[in-house]
């Protein structure tokens, strides 16, 4: 059976999801990346445009936002879909995949930004709200830059919110499911670069050189035991060392070794535990070892944490659309990040999941060769993003 109750009627216009399906897949087709996504933002300013929407183009880059005002009221909402896919070669037989060697949508944006233009759709056709509605589409998101790069070109002066909402597609819960989750929901980014400055040598005389491969070797051991031996068990963190680096040749100490490292965490004061720890380390390796150590920290995106008020306020909004059962209050433990957390450090607001379903192909997980979005999403979301305008634009 459909989750979304069979009698749950929404006075909007039906929705056409052949052709919100035929765009889907032709966004799919022609991947961009990053920060780079003209044709995108032209295709979604286009559409806008067309249904009678404000467009603004050119935000903070390639960003898009669409603005419609109905009747006197005073609220402002935000909707935010991402428009960004990756930089990784499709495996995908179908006629639909990606056209584009080497870049693939493996994380269903694609996705969001049909399921926001199906709602946009309509809304502008018949929905009867009061009050101001900001349809945002992002690009970069995989880079963690493109919510910034928004922001930073004003977004929230120019197009004022006083909440804003995002969603998710989630591979491996059933479709027709959402997650509504307060608080934590998704990881902080840092990247951590080491550099161990030593003084090289030739390998038959490491006395007169001062090695700093040895110094990299112990850090790499103490910093694994930062989660385990720092942290209360309590605490989530996930500390990776994805690079190491140091010499060129076999029989000669380098001056340098260096690693990068990435900190996962779901709350700014793990954050600071962890970056004061591994300070701490890399001082007493100075000491130790008699070398010195730069240690750079370059946060990509805070936690995202959804606020307590609008949490409960999207929960009540879609309780109607789904069976009991299908509404889950949390989801096994995300890691991952999501730079809508820096818009939600300005606006208030949620960023939920919705199921893409189970099974060997819709369960693949995202940035995974073989994935690929749900298209009765385009259905669900826009159904969920009509029900949110209508119940906040009261």
């Amino acid at each position: 059976m459909n989750a979304l109750t069979q009698n749950q009627t929404l006075p909007l216009a039906e929705l056409d999801l052949d052709a919100f399906i035929q765009l889907r897949r032709n966004i799919h087709q022609n991947p961009e990346l990053g920060a780079h996504t003209p044709l995108t933002a032209e295709l979604v300013a286009s559409k806008l445009e067309s249904w009678g929407y404000e467009v603004h183009r050119g935000v903070g880059g390639h960003g898009v936002v669409g603005v419609l005002r109905r009747g006197s009221g005073t609220r402002r909402l935000g909707l935010r879909a991402d428009m960004d896919a990756l930089p990784m070669q499709e495996k995908n037989g179908f006629a639909h995949a990606s056209r584009i060697e080497g870049r693939m949508h493996a994380c269903g944006h694609d996705g969001h930004t049909a399921i926001l233009l199906a709602a946009a759709w309509r809304i502008a056709q018949s929905s009867d709200f009061n009050g101001t509605l900001n349809l945002i589409f992002q690009p970069d998101e995989e880079g963690l830059g493109g919510a910034k790069a928004m922001m930073d070109d004003g977004l929230f002066q120019r197009f004022p919110c006083d909440a804003i909402f995002a969603l998710h597609n989630l591979p491996g819960i059933p479709l027709d499911t959402a997650v509504v989750q307060a608080g934590p929901t998704m990881a902080s980014s840092e990247c951590v670069r080491v550099l161990i400055k030593g003084r090289g040598g030739h390998g038959a005389m490491p006395e007169r050189a001062v090695d700093p491969v040895p110094v990299l070797a112990s850090m790499i051991n103490a910093i694994q035991t930062v989660k385990s031996r720092n942290l209360c068990v309590d605490e989530h963190a996930v500390i990776s060392i994805g690079m190491v680096e140091a010499g060129s040749v076999y029989n000669i100490i380098p001056d340098t070794a260096s690693m990068l490292i990435s900190v996962r965490t779901d709350t700014a004061q793990t954050e600071g535990k962890i970056n004061q720890r591994l300070a701490e380390i890399a001082q007493g390796h100075e000491l130790t070892f008699g070398v010195k150590i730069d240690l750079e920290i370059t946060q990509l995106a805070p936690a995202l944490v959804n606020t307590v008020t609008e949490t409960e306020m999207l929960r009540q909004s879609l309780t109607p659309l789904f069976t009991p059962g299908h509404l889950l209050p949390q989801a096994a433990k995300i890691m991952a990040t999501e730079d809508f957390a820096w818009m939600l450090t300005e606006v208030p607001g949620c960023y939920f999941f919705l199921g893409n379903g189970e099974g060997e192909f819709h369960g693949c997980s995202v940035h995974n060769p073989h994935y690929d979005f749900n298209d009765e999403l385009i259905r669900i979301g826009s159904d969920c993003w009509l029900k949110l305008v209508g119940d906040y634009l009261n």
